[in-house]
């Protein structure tokens, strides 16, 4: 495609309202920004990408940003505000920033082990040539299951404390023991220290690999029997990974901050979260948009009427005809509440739902 036809092509679908439009212009920018090398790694070409990819992205569906990241993983001219909203996105969105992209700083990498899901710190722990700083605020959480990413990541930079620290944890964590055994870094004092904690098999690997003294063996096995009959048990349970309550709520309302920071949370944001039935993320939005206390907003949706709810839509710029599909979105989501009104709203038309379609 000539110079011309490009130009012509993302004129014509940035006048387009129509959502598959505005993703495939989203797409067409990327491989611009790509093609155009150092051009788009300028300060003024960075303000501008910021705000546009920013303002496109708030309403792209799931996929879209999916993709979107997945070509933005390793582009270093990508806007770190845009990259940073990805990297807080659902972790099929975010897992490939996360992996990858040269943008994210260790800062970025920290924020995300205190702000993000479990699993976003997993992906964190499990990114290739991982720092010191981030190793160190994953091993001060000390959560089981982003220490057992950490411990299988050989590229991570794990001096012998922060393996010490973890040779440690694996008395707790059965599933540190296997990835720690393997680990080329492990030392042949901190191999004495977990052998006592491994099954037969990886015992007789870990002891043929440093060449550990008998001796030295039979008194760590009877100091671990003595502690054991003094009240300390250790178990061979596998690992479970139960999301922390309100972890994923809390990760929300850090995103709708951001957004909203950066002028890109509107109406059209409500829509998109509902229809990827994701109601907490819409409560969060609305109470954003409206600056409503969230439990007013909590009330409005599990109400017996659905006036208040109709109300807050309105005063964040949802049009009227377009509330009837937005109350079917939220009664699905949320068992059937709010109840039903005195008055009965008019049933959603094919008007109304494409107009919520477009963004509402």
């Amino acid at each position: 495609m000539s110079p011309t036809e490009s130009r012509d092509r993302l004129i014509d679908l940035a006048r387009s309202r129509k959502p598959a439009d505005r993703d495939r212009l989203l797409l067409a920018l990327a491989d611009l920004c790509e093609a155009g090398g150092d051009a788009a790694t300028r300060e003024t070409a960075q303000q501008l990408l910021s705000s546009i990819f920013m303002s496109l992205v708030v309403e792209a569906e799931r996929d879209m940003r999916r993709r979107l990241a997945e070509k933005l993983a390793n582009a270093e001219w990508a806007p770190p505000a845009l990259v940073n909203v990805l990297a807080l996105d659902e972790i099929e969105v975010a897992r490939p920033i996360i992996a990858a992209s040269p943008v994210l700083q260790n800062d970025d990498l920290v924020r995300l082990l205190v702000e993000a899901t479990i699993e976003h710190q997993i992906e964190v722990a499990k990114r290739p040539n991982l720092g010191a700083v981030v190793v160190a605020e994953i091993l001060r959480q000390s959560e089981p299951a982003v220490l057992t990413a950490l411990a299988n990541n050989t590229t991570a930079e794990l001096g012998e404390a922060e393996l010490h620290a973890l040779v440690v944890e694996a008395r707790r964590i059965s599933a540190l023991r296997a990835p720690l055994a393997k680990h080329p870094k492990l030392t042949s004092d901190l191999a004495l220290q977990l052998y006592v904690w491994l099954g037969q098999a990886m015992r007789h690997a870990l002891s043929e690999r440093f060449h550990l003294d008998d001796g030295a063996l039979e008194k760590a096995l009877a100091e671990t029997v003595r502690e054991a009959h003094g009240g300390v048990r250790a178990t061979d349970d596998g690992l479970v990974v139960v999301a922390r309550e309100g972890e994923r709520e809390e990760m929300e309302r850090r995103l709708i901050d951001k957004l909203h920071a950066a002028g890109q949370l509107r109406a059209g944001y409500l829509v998109r979260a509902l229809r990827e039935g994701r109601l907490t993320l819409f409560a969060a939005a609305l109470s954003k948009l409206g600056d409503f206390p969230p439990d007013q907003i909590r009330q409005a949706m599990d109400g017996p009427r659905p006036d208040l709810l109709q109300l807050a839509c309105g005063a964040v710029g949802i049009d009227r005809s377009a509330f009837p599909t937005i109350l079917h979105m939220v009664r699905a989501l949320n068992a059937g509440r709010p109840g039903q009104p005195t008055g009965r709203l008019p049933t959603p038309n094919a008007a109304a739902r494409a107009r919520v379609a477009a963004g509402a």
